[in-house]
């Protein structure tokens, strides 16, 4: 079990070994996450660097998914990163550079355009199905109405922030390219129930 930013541990999970960053995955089968979208990707990120894609995870935000953690089987889901290993697990963001209202270029998921020109924001989220992720304009602070799906998503920009799960880059970029992964992840609770 990993628990992030001081949660509480629910009681069906108490009994579980408590690992953090320094821990050693070589012989670690299941991880219970326990925290943000941000902290399962952080986890996600940690496993796809070490090539340990074969454990099998599960993420716990309220203590009644805890039970299902233990005992929900596990099946293989779109793993979606981006350039530089950085895994995504909720939502990523491109996002104007600092006093500007918009980005200005052009994005592409797969082979249809997502955008040429200038617009308000760019949301990308995984899927739990094949081609793996989606990504759509955002029009301020509402909801995408338009979705594309596809295998990746590319950016070309004179400047854009990046958004991982809620948490920026530490530089602007020029270019940016959300993608799947050759081998997806082990989502607990993915597949049907024992």
């Amino acid at each position: 079990m990993w628990p992030f930013g001081g949660r509480r541990v629910p009681r069906p999970l108490r009994d579980l070994a408590v690992i953090g960053e320094s821990a050693d995955l070589t012989a670690v089968r299941r991880i219970v996450v326990l925290g943000s979208a941000a902290d399962l990707g952080a986890v996600l990120t940690r496993l796809l660097r070490a090539e340990r894609l074969d454990v099998e995870v599960a993420h716990v935000r309220r203590p009644w998914q805890a039970r299902g953690a233990r005992s929900r089987p596990a099946a293989r889901v779109p793993l979606i990163r981006d350039e530089t290993g950085t895994v995504i697990a909720g939502a990523a963001h491109w996002l104007p550079t600092d006093g500007e209202p918009t980005i200005r270029g052009e994005a592409v998921v797969d082979d249809e355009q997502l955008f040429d020109g200038d617009v308000p924001g760019v949301r990308i989220e995984p899927t739990a199905t094949l081609p793996g992720l989606r990504a759509a304009v955002r029009p301020g602070r509402l909801r995408p109405k338009r979705w594309v799906s596809g295998r990746a998503a590319q950016l070309g920009t004179t400047g854009a922030r990046v958004v991982h799960d809620g948490e920026l880059a530490p530089r602007t970029v020029r270019r940016s390219t959300f993608y799947r992964h050759t081998e997806g992840w082990l989502r607990v609770g993915a597949g049907k129930p024992r």
